[in-house]
């Protein structure tokens, strides 16, 4: 295995600790600011190491040697709070002067103290009667995409995997992503509209984390690909089974149960940070 840890200056003390923790065989220094430690070995001397690391606001991640990014097929990912920096329905609800009521239920939701369902359900029922116009003053003034999401995506899209955004959120934010960035595929969930306004209900069956999972199953095997070769990027309690069916999971900036069981967690860097874990 390689370790690779990055996002800024290795103090040279930790460094060595490190080395010493992992047995690792050499230490390159890769631009920028990015530590590959060749031949790493994960020892509980090294976990014991990671509150030192993560204090410098470096990431880390164990990745299997000669990994390359051209391995993959399929790349997917979440969009509130990892795609975007923004959690859109929590920006619907300031809109409906109710942020605080939603904002509350969506964290519960992402730490997995609620259903997802349950949870959207109770939020949605906060907005009915919103101006549906709403809508396009979201998109316009408050999404913004995340660090490094640019440039993770032309990298993937150059080194020719599929891409797709399988979402607990909302159609009219993921079809106009999905149209703007090239993404192959989206799934969200459609808030119902009648007469101008928001229902508080959404249209058919509620994406959920069982759907994203199925969803991305299905890619998988329409594109007729092995679960080594698709990476899942989320953020919250609902992305964990769609993370298990993919070969690479990778926590962005996400809840601690959640860095807990995946592959790699992105803690302080972009999006793009992925990137370095690969060679070329």
């Amino acid at each position: 295995m390689n370790l690779i840890i990055q996002g800024g200056a290795l103090p040279t003390f930790l460094l060595d600790r490190i080395l010493a923790a992992t047995s690792a065989s050499a230490a390159e220094p890769l631009p920028p600011q990015v530590v590959r430690l060749r031949d790493a070995q994960r020892t509980p001397e090294f976990d014991a190491l990671i509150p030192l690391i993560e204090a410098e606001r470096l990431d880390w991640a164990f990745i299997e040697a000669g990994r390359k990014l051209s391995d993959f097929g399929l790349i997917c990912f979440d969009m509130d709070s990892t795609l975007i920096t923004i959690e859109c329905i929590d920006e619907l609800a300031d809109f409906a002067g109710k942020k605080a009521e939603v904002s509350e239920v969506t964290e519960a939701a992402m730490r997995g103290e609620i259903d997802y369902r349950e949870s959207l359900r109770r939020r949605l029922a906060l907005m009915a009667g919103l101006d549906a116009r709403v809508l396009a003053r979201v998109f316009g003034e408050r999404l913004l995409l995340s660090d490094g999401a640019r440039e993770l995506l032309e990298a993937v899209q150059n080194a020719g995997l599929r891409t797709a955004i399988l979402s607990g959120g909302f159609t009219y934010f993921t079809e106009r992503l999905r149209i703007e960035l090239g993404f192959d595929f989206a799934t969200s969930n459609e808030l119902e509209i009648s007469g101008g306004k928001l229902t508080g209900r959404v249209v058919g069956d509620i994406i959920d984390a069982a759907a994203k999972a199925h969803h991305l199953g299905r890619l998988r095997d329409e594109l007729g690909l092995r679960k080594d070769q698709v990476i899942a990027v989320g953020d919250g309690a609902n992305d964990l089974m769609m993370m298990a069916e993919a070969g690479l999971s990778v926590a962005f900036h996400a809840k601690p149960a959640t860095r807990a069981k995946a592959d790699v967690a992105i803690n302080f860097g972009g999006l793009d940070a992925l990137l370095n874990l690969f060679e070329d």
